[in-house]
C-alpha cells in the first residue's frame, strides 16, 4: 500500500513523496538550486505529516483509555483520508502546477493518509517490518543474509527470522510502487480505489485472539 500510494503521488503530484519525509527534504534541496517548482508543497508536507502522526497518537491513546484496540479505527481513519485524497484528486484534475492550491490540497491529504500509516506501523504493528521505510528493511535484510551465509542456519536463527519478515515487506513495497505508477498513468487518482479496498478488507478481517 505504501509503495502504491507513494509512487502514484510522486507521478501525479509533480514529485511529491506522500510517505517519505526524507525524500521531500532531498527534493527541496535540489529544487532550491534549480528552476523547477514544487518547493512550497514539499515544505508543507513536513507539518502535514507531523500533525497526522500526532493526531493518530492522540486517537490511539484515547481509544486505549476506553479499552478499545486502536488498530481497526486507525485503519478506518487512513481509509477515510485516502478516500478524500482520491476524491479531491479526481475533482480537481488536471493539476497544472506543483505549488497551485489545488495540488497542495490534494498532496497534503495524501501526506496525512500516509502519516497515519507510518504511525500505525509504530503504534500497532511494531512487531512487523516497517511498511513505508524500505532503506532500513533492505539494510537489515542484507546484514541478516550475510550472517545466515557465514554462520549457518543453526547459529543464525534470529537472522533467519528477521529475513523472513523483511523480504516480503520489500517485495510488496516494490510491487506496490510499480502498480501505483501504472495505475495513476492509466486511471489518474481513481487508482487509489485499490489501496482503499485493501484497507477495507483489513478492517473486515476477524480479530485473532492472540493478536498483540
Amino acid at each position: 500500500m505504501a509503495g502504491f500510494v507513494d509512487a502514484a503521488g510522486f507521478v501525479a503530484l509533480f514529485g511529491l513523496f506522500t510517505s517519505h519525509v526524507t525524500g521531500n527534504f532531498v527534493l527541496i534541496g535540489a529544487e532550491l538550486v534549480s528552476t523547477s517548482s514544487g518547493v512550497i508543497a514539499k515544505l508543507l508536507a513536513l507539518p502535514a505529516f507531523v500533525l497526522a502522526v500526532a493526531a493518530t497518537r492522540l486517537i490511539a491513546l484515547a481509544l486505549e483509555r476506553r479499552g478499545i484496540a486502536p488498530l481497526r479505527r486507525l485503519l478506518a481513519l487512513q481509509a477515510v483520508l485516502l478516500a478524500l485524497f482520491c476524491i479531491a484528486g479526481l475533482a480537481l484534475a488536471p493539476l497544472r502546477s506543483a505549488d497551485g492550491p489545488d495540488a497542495i490540497l490534494v498532496g497534503m491529504l495524501g501526506v496525512a493518509a500516509m502519516g497515519v500509516q507510518n504511525a500505525i506501523a509504530r503504534l500497532a504493528l511494531a512487531h512487523l517490518a516497517a511498511t513505508t521505510v524500505m532503506t532500513v528493511n533492505v539494510t537489515q535484510a542484507v546484514i541478516d543474509a550475510v550472517d545466515l551465509l557465514r554462520l549457518g542456519k543453526a547459529r543464525a536463527g534470529a537472522a533467519r527470522g528477521r529475513l523472513g519478515r523483511m523480504l516480503p515487506a520489500v517485495a510488496a513495497f516494490a510491487a506496490g510502487a510499480i502498480a501505483g505508477a501504472f495505475g495513476v498513468a492509466h486511471l489518474s487518482f481513481g487508482c487509489l480505489i485499490l489501496p482503499i479496498a485493501v484497507l477495507a478488507g483489513l478492517i473486515a478481517l476477524p480479530e485473532r485472539a492472540d493478536a498483540p
